[in-house]
């Protein structure tokens, strides 16, 4: 049995979670990233924090293996966004719903790859954790698939923060997040809206 300090779904490139990874520094944490050229920046962002497990993967609500779209790695210097290789999702039109006239991103930035998809479940099996003091979850609008699985009565989560904007469709919130909501304040969490990306929930 586990406690873990931080878990991170969709770590992107590691620079972002530095000082959360040093705040937890003396437990174990956990990156989920998908892209492998992300995995190779975390291990060298991230390379002087020795209490990290880095699992190359896709979280969803089944365990199987899908397509996973993201941008091609000689495409994010042409994009001149550094931002874009944290653009990664199940649903390709997602992410040409970003094009705009700064970012004129085209099919042929894109790749696709089979990935293995485990669920919630399998990943707390697997590292057989108890409790999480934070869990951070940025996944290009699969955050309902995640949150909506998670067995809340099962293990203690003190903190969660999640990307919301794209709950219910490229920059649409609506049903599924107000589900979500309702959800975590049944479970005696309160939520507050940190930013116009991001919401953070707390156990009471």
């Amino acid at each position: 049995m586990a406690e873990f300090g931080l878990v991170v779904i969709g770590a992107h490139i590691g620079i972002h979670i530095k000082e959360e990874l040093e705040e937890y520094k003396n437990m174990k944490a956990l990156l989920i990233e998908p892209v492998e050229h992300n995995v190779k920046s975390i291990k060298k962002n991230l390379k002087d924090f020795k209490n990290l497990i880095i699992e190359e993967i896709a979280l969803a609500s089944r365990s199987e293996i899908r397509d996973f779209f993201f941008i091609k790695e000689n495409s994010i210097h042409k994009l001149k966004k550094h931002w874009a290789s944290g653009i990664g999702s199940f649903n390709k039109k997602h992410i040409l719903s970003h094009r705009n006239k700064r970012f004129k991103v085209e099919e042929e930035d894109i790749q696709k790859k089979k990935i293995q998809c485990l669920t919630f479940k399998d990943l707390i099996e697997k590292y057989e954790i108890t409790s999480i003091e934070k869990l951070n979850i940025d996944i290009e609008g699969s955050e309902y698939e995640i949150l909506n699985e998670i067995d809340y009565d099962k293990i203690y989560i003190k903190k969660i923060m999640f990307e919301y904007k794209h709950f219910d469709g490229y920059l649409k919130t609506g049903a599924k997040l107000e589900e979500i909501l309702s959800k975590l304040k049944g479970k005696n969490y309160t939520t507050t809206k940190i930013d116009e990306e991001n919401i953070l929930a707390v156990k009471v």
